[in-house]
């Protein structure tokens, strides 16, 4: 979905970049972007996703900047239907993280939008063969002029615009009856960042008090056996408010040059 994406909100910081960014001039795609040597399932396999109430992500919904522009998400998307351009993303981000934290499975109905809530249910349709697709953003982008969705390779494939790499569309919101959301200062269930792992507990302590100094005053350290092997984790949390886990997101990667994993508990 993306071309050096800075970091936005939360997981953003993975600098995912819009497929529509590295598509050439004439709508032709890069094929080392598709599935390797056009495998995958058929779309025929692959339903739409059956839109369902959903809490809002804890991470993902609060405004952010890229490529210079300031986004703020919408609090709902009832009533939401937009006409634009589609484009859409594969294999080069398949099992990267999304902006609400959730993996990217390039052969999932899914999608990525600007403003929508996170998660939100779409109805995507071709205006030139009136196919239509439904697909959950769970993503942030496309930051291209004229574009106002990305989908993923499947969503794309069963919409018929692989090959052509834009089409023009008309996306509409799908609002289940209910909805649970999560505000900006609702509290969160016990979320955590995990800011580094080493082997050497030393190592670890030296980042705890580096984030301790830069106010990241509740962090610890907490040991983990993988495969027989020790590791010493460095983590942030809880964090007690969605609002507060942009801002500790990036003051981690400023310190660390990597964006902390989330882990919910």
């Amino acid at each position: 979905m993306r071309l050096a994406r800075p970091v936005v909100v939360g997981l953003l910081g993975l600098l995912l970049t819009s497929c529509a960014l590295i598509r050439e001039p004439g709508g032709r795609y890069y094929a080392d972007d598709g599935p390797p040597g056009g495998s995958g399932p058929n779309p025929a396999s692959v339903p739409n996703p059956v839109p369902r109430a959903e809490a809002l992500s804890a991470i993902g919904n609060a405004p952010y900047t890229a490529l210079g522009t300031r986004y703020y998400p919408v609090a709902t998307a009832k009533g939401y239907q937009e006409r634009g351009l589609a484009s859409w993303y594969g294999r080069m981000f398949h099992g990267r993280h999304t902006s609400s934290g959730e993996v990217y499975d390039m052969y999932a109905m899914t999608a990525a939008h600007r403003t929508l809530p996170l998660p939100t249910y779409v109805k995507v349709k071709a205006l030139d063969t009136s196919q239509e697709i439904i697909a959950r953003v769970n993503d942030r982008g496309p930051f291209i002029g004229g574009r106002i969705i990305d989908l993923s390779f499947m969503a794309a494939k069963k919409l018929g615009i692989v090959a052509r790499g834009t089409a023009k569309v008309e996306v509409t919101a799908i609002t289940p009856a209910e909805s649970s959301g999560v505000r900006s200062k609702s509290p969160v269930n016990r979320i955590f960042l995990q800011a580094g792992s080493f082997r050497l507990p030393g190592n670890a302590e030296t980042l705890q008090r580096r984030l301790v100094a830069a106010g990241l005053r509740s962090t610890e350290v907490i040991e983990a056996r993988v495969n027989k092997t020790l590791y010493y984790r460095v983590r942030v949390g809880p964090v007690r408010e969605v609002s507060d886990i942009d801002g500790q997101v990036e003051k981690i990667r400023q310190l660390t040059g990597v964006t902390p994993r989330v882990e919910r508990k």
